[in-house]
């Protein structure tokens, strides 16, 4: 349900969260302020108890350490149980469908993470159970919950200066398979938050889709396109880097051409901006060297952390223990 997630908590409670359309822009507040008070408890004192007996079934079809990791910690902080199920363990090696993989699940556990490779399937799930299904990525679809946090990190980066509003954020790497920068963008756009610009900036082979382009242009968002990193790095607020994605490409030959294009080290540090933050998905495999990490502007381990308390932010919204 397109822009059914409100400042409303009840919109949220026993809701589905598979694709960054349902936020509106009051929705991505609410969610912002609800992860502002979980960071504020896990410095605290760790966590509560608001989920306690509640249970997470942590479904991944595809590798993950991150994303699996932190909806575990935080269902954990917040007193749930989680059991986990991956693709090598599950008896889809048997055949059996996704839709009754999920409703299966359904009986044991309170709300679903599901990371699937096939663009599509998060919706399949969510029509398949009555229980709240998250998407934690599907194929080269979205990735929602990534995009809460990312642009979660880039408003806890800049509040001091207005947060997101009035920012220019550039785009790196692999725009074309990635749907970490499919879903950001899409939510940069739709957050109502006046003055965002954003660059996109890769090799000709891996430029942002279209369709990506179309959904960003209705909110009016300037979009401007480049192939030269240090054009494109020139007065921005953020670079957001990714990784060269090796497993959706054909062949070594077509990923070798393009892996190494773009290289974040001191060196490219000096173009940009004193207070450019840097934030990265993860994993990296050396598009940002580790020189890096000790720049202060280098944001992608914070914004590791603020995954965690996104998806605190999440899970109690859709469990109905936000406030």
């Amino acid at each position: 349900n397109e822009n059914g997630l409100t400042a409303d908590p009840a919109t949220w409670v026993g809701n589905n969260f598979i694709s960054v359309k349902q936020l509106t822009p009051e929705g991505l507040q609410l969610l912002f302020s609800v992860a502002k008070e979980m960071k504020a408890l896990v410095r605290a004192s760790g966590g509560d108890d608001r989920l306690k007996h509640k249970v997470l079934a942590n479904v991944f079809y595809e590798a993950s350490t991150r994303t699996s990791c932190s909806f575990q910690a935080a269902m954990l902080r917040l007193g749930g149980s989680v059991v986990c199920v991956n693709e090598s363990s599950s008896s889809v090696k048997k055949g059996e469908t996704l839709g009754d993989t999920i409703r299966c699940l359904e009986c044991y556990a309170d709300v679903t993470v599901l990371r699937h490779p096939v663009k599509g399937s998060a919706l399949e799930a969510a029509e398949a159970t009555s229980k709240p299904v998250l998407s934690a990525g599907d194929g080269v679809g979205e990735h929602p919950s990534q995009a809460l946090l990312d642009t979660f990190t880039i408003d806890d980066e800049f509040s001091d200066s207005g947060g997101m509003e009035g920012k220019t954020v550039v785009l790196l790497g692999d725009l074309k398979h990635g749907r970490t920068v499919h879903s950001l963008a899409k939510l940069l756009a739709r957050s109502g938050v006046a003055g965002i610009s954003l660059r996109y900036c890769s090799p000709d082979v891996l430029r942002m889709p279209d369709d990506v382009k179309e959904e960003v242009a209705k909110y009016g968002l300037p979009q401007e396109e480049f192939t030269d990193l240090r054009a494109a790095l020139d007065g921005a607020d953020c670079l957001y880097v990714t990784r060269v994605q090796k497993e959706r490409f054909e062949s070594e030959e077509a990923y070798d051409k393009v892996k190494d294009v773009y290289i974040v080290d001191n060196d490219v540090m000096k173009s940009a901006k004193d207070t450019c933050k840097i934030l990265h998905p993860l994993p990296r495999v050396g598009e940002i060297k580790e020189e890096v990490d000790s720049d202060p502007r280098a944001a992608y381990f914070r914004q590791m952390e603020n995954g965690m308390f996104v998806r605190m932010a999440l899970l109690s919204l859709v469990l109905g223990k936000a406030r």
